[in-house]
C-alpha cells in the first residue's frame, strides 16, 4: 500500500543546472547520447520519488548527493524491461561520509566460526537497503580509468540478487542468447562469465604472489564470481573502451543483457 501511495506523488522536476552539474562531474553520464540522457534523467527522477535517503554520522543528504546517487544507480537499468521494478525490494539508501568498518562472521567447511573486520565503501543487502560512502561516490567522477564506481557496483549486486542469492547471474529474459529455457540461458551466461572470472582471478593471484603485472580492473573482483560480475559492471559502464579490449566476450554478453545501443 505504501509503495502505491509513493507512486501517486508527483514526479520531481530536476533543475537544469543541477542535472548539468551532475553529468559534467560524472563524464560517463554526459557521454550518453541525448535521447539516453533524457531517459536517464526521467528514471533518476522516478528513483528520487520512490527511494528514501538517510545520512549517518551527521552526514546531510543534499540535492547534490541524492541526484548523484540516483543518476548512477539507474544507469544499469536504463534499457532493462521493467525499469525501477528491478529495485523494488528496498526503499532506503544509507549514506556514510566515508568508508565504514563492517564486522563479518563466516563459518568454514569445518564449522569453525571466523570473525573479522572489513573496510567497505558500499554494501547491498538482500531485500534490504543499499549503503554507500559519499567519499567514494564523489570519487567516481575521477576513477573511471580504473573502471571503479561504487554506486554501479552495489546496484549491480541488487540486479544479481533478483534471481536469489548473488551468484553472478541476474534473471535473464526469455530467449536470452537464443536459448529456449531459463536453464539454458543461465548456462550460456556462465559459459562466458565463469572463464572470464577464472582468468581474472589467476592474473590477480600472479600479481599478488609473484609480482606479475596486475590487472587494471579492481582486484576485488577476484573474491567471487558475484563480485567479479559487479566489478565488471562498473568497468562496462564507465570505461567501455578498456573493458572491450580486455573482456570482449563479456562485453558482448553485457550488451545483450543491458540493451546497449537501444534508442
Amino acid at each position: 500500500m505504501f509503495k502505491w501511495l509513493r507512486r501517486l506523488r508527483a514526479l520531481p522536476s530536476i533543475p537544469e543546472d543541477a542535472w548539468q552539474a551532475t553529468i559534467q562531474r560524472y563524464a560517463f553520464l554526459g557521454a550518453l547520447p541525448a535521447a539516453a540522457q533524457q531517459r536517464l534523467r526521467t528514471l533518476a527522477a522516478e528513483f528520487l520519488r520512490d527511494k528514501e535517503f538517510h545520512g549517518t554520522q551527521g552526514f546531510v543528504i543534499t540535492d547534490e548527493v541524492a541526484l548523484a546517487i540516483a543518476a548512477q544507480a539507474v544507469l544499469p537499468i536504463l534499457n532493462l524491461k521493467g525499469g525501477l521494478d528491478w529495485y523494488d525490494d528496498f526503499v532506503g539508501i544509507v549514506v556514510h561520509p566515508s568508508e565504514v568498518v563492517a564486522r563479518r562472521k563466516i563459518v568454514d567447511e569445518a564449522q569453525v566460526v571466523h570473525e573479522y573486520d572489513e573496510v567497505v565503501a558500499g554494501e547491498a543487502m538482500d531485500r534490504g537497503p543499499v549503503m554507500l560512502s559519499w567519499q567514494d561516490v564523489l570519487a567516481s567522477g575521477i576513477t573511471t580509468g580504473g573502471g571503479y564506481n561504487v554506486v554501479i557496483h552495489e546496484f549491480a549486486h541488487k540486479i544479481d540478487m533478483r534471481a536469489g542469492d548473488a551468484d553472478g547471474c541476474p534473471p535473464l529474459p526469455p530467449g536470452f542468447a537464443g536459448k529456449r529455457s531459463a536453464r539454458e540461458a543461465r548456462a550460456a551466461w556462465l559459459a562466458v562469465l565463469q572463464p572470464a572470472y577464472e582468468d581474472f582471478r589467476e592474473k590477480t593471484i600472479l600479481a599478488e604472489r609473484f609480482g606479475a603485472e596486475p590487472p587494471w580492473l579492481d582486484d576485488y573482483g577476484a573474491v567471487s564470481i558475484s563480485e567479479f560480475f559487479a566489478v565488471a559492471c562498473e568497468a562496462y559502464f564507465v570505461n567501455r573502451t578498456a573493458f572491450a579490449r580486455d573482456f570482449p566476450s563479456v562485453l558482448a554478453l553485457f550488451d545483450e543483457f543491458f540493451g546497449r545501443g537501444q534508442a
